[in-house]
């Protein structure tokens, strides 16, 4: 079985695959500082609630943003599952070229769902994943990664909107109670900005990537909010949020896994 950990600004994903599905995914709020011992505490118990033993762990891959979770999360694999993580990166083999100035600077999570979303559905397509940033990639229809364009997150924008203007409430996230894009009240003129506003920034921005391409393209949205910006827009050809976690699984599958070198017993007593 393979642990993947998806280790994101906000949330912390943590799923097993059984080389022919998956057993379980689960996720917590991404801390930086969070120990190995704390992951483990509730990671094991939710592995054993699946069947899963420690034991059962014979490989893990991990990619993150987030450089300072990373120590901790190796550690929990070293020493809970006594494996040596893959660590997913630009120098990896991704089965495809990475057309970018600086391929070490992309976002691993943007690599992942290039190679998911190529390998899954075939391109030439953008993938729309709407995290913490909200976040356009672009594969061609040989699956290289061709760039992107990088927005503000849905979330950053209603928090800066409420923190910036003193008479506007922190409204929460969500498609507006009527169709009119006309706001009856402050709230209802928020969910409207909000809803409708990213709605055009995806449909603006996905038009012009096929104008600067030349060509029609698939396109592809993965991420927690995908779903309810699905509802306002017939741009999205798929929803996926498996995507990340679908990625990390094949590049697991691509590139040789690495043996842990410090013995068990030491990780145990240590």
């Amino acid at each position: 079985m393979l642990l993947v950990i998806d280790a994101g600004n906000t949330n912390v994903v943590f799923a097993v695959h059984d080389g022919e599905k998956w057993r379980g995914v689960w996720r917590i709020t991404m801390q930086a500082q969070r120990t190995s011992d704390e992951y483990a505490v509730w990671l094991l118990a939710l592995l054993k609630m699946q069947g899963i033993a420690a034991d059962d762990i014979e490989g893990a891959v991990i990619g993150t943003v987030v450089p300072a979770a990373l120590y901790h999360l190796r550690t929990l694999c070293r020493q809970w599952f006594a494996v040596e993580p893959l660590l997913a990166s630009a120098r990896l083999d991704w089965g495809f070229s990475i057309k970018m100035d600086n391929p070490d600077e992309v976002g691993v999570d943007r690599l992942l769902n290039g190679l998911a979303a190529h390998h899954l559905y075939g391109g030439p397509l953008t993938v729309i994943d709407f995290g913490t940033a909200t976040t356009f990639d672009v594969v061609d229809a040989e699956g290289s990664y061709c760039g992107g364009v990088i927005a503000p997150g849905i979330n950053l924008s209603v928090e800066a909107l409420h923190q910036a203007a003193a008479r506007l409430p922190r409204i929460g996230i969500g498609r507006p109670a009527v169709d009119s894009v006309i706001g009856r009240n402050t709230v209802a003129a928020m969910r409207s900005g909000v809803f409708w506003g990213y709605v055009g920034l995806i449909e603006g921005i996905v038009e012009r990537i096929r104008q600067e391409v030349g060509q029609n393209m698939k396109v592809l949205a993965t991420g927690g909010l995908a779903p309810l910006f699905s509802e306002g827009t017939t741009v999205f050809d798929h929803v996926d949020s498996m995507l990340t976690l679908n990625g990390l699984r094949i590049l697991a599958g691509r590139n040789p896994l690495p043996r842990l070198t410090i013995e068990k017993d030491f990780l145990t007593e240590g």
